[in-house]
């Protein structure tokens, strides 16, 4: 098998079990019984099991931020920015669930500088994602509720989809949340 498509089988195994037991709980033994190899053999194809979270968390990271910045380059008002970003979310949950729900949950556990460089991604969607709300709350499309309610409650209302192998479709859940987060704050 090439080493790529060998490394490929590698993270996919990491990522399902960083989701099912935790990145601290899962070893590197586990890992190598999960692909059906020694533990010693998985160093031909990685450098340690930090490497497999640190590219599995700015990979989807990554996602995240072309997804920001496509969304925000378009000509059209903060609301439908809103909606294209939970869709955003949405539609990288359903693509690959088990990655997306290790990035979430085990970011925690990088280390540096890859920690400071994630946060500061974070830190960086979420101040972009705040100015869409700010200049929607200032344009009167958004009810007057402070925009950082807004924001964390958009971003916990999504954590479920990406724990979820749910058999909703992406549409149907795009749907519902966009009838409850994004109709439910429009001005009237």
């Amino acid at each position: 098998m090439a080493k790529s498509k060998k490394r490929d089988i590698i993270f996919i195994a990491a990522a399902k079990l960083f989701r099912d037991r935790g990145y601290q709980a899962t070893s590197m033994r586990d890992l190598a019984e999960a692909v059906n190899l020694k533990a010693s053999s998985l160093y031909n194809h990685i450098g340690s099991k930090e490497e497999i979270l640190k590219e599995i968390c700015m990979a989807n990271a990554e996602k995240f931020s072309l997804g920001m910045e496509q969304i925000n380059t378009q000509d059209i008002n903060p609301l439908q920015k809103i909606e294209l970003l939970i869709k955003l979310h949405i539609d990288i949950a359903k693509s690959d669930y088990t990655s997306v729900t290790s990035f979430n949950d085990e970011w925690r556990h990088l280390g540096e500088p890859a920690l400071t460089d994630f946060k500061t991604k974070r830190r960086d969607y979420e101040r972009q994602f705040l100015q869409i709300i700010k200049e929607g709350v200032a344009l009167g499309i958004l009810q007057d509720i402070h925009p950082q309610i807004y924001l964390h409650t958009i971003l916990s209302s999504m954590q479920w989809v990406y724990h979820s192998s749910s058999d909703l479709e992406a549409d149907d859940i795009h749907k519902g949340i966009r009838a409850l987060l994004v109709d439910g704050v429009a001005k009237k």
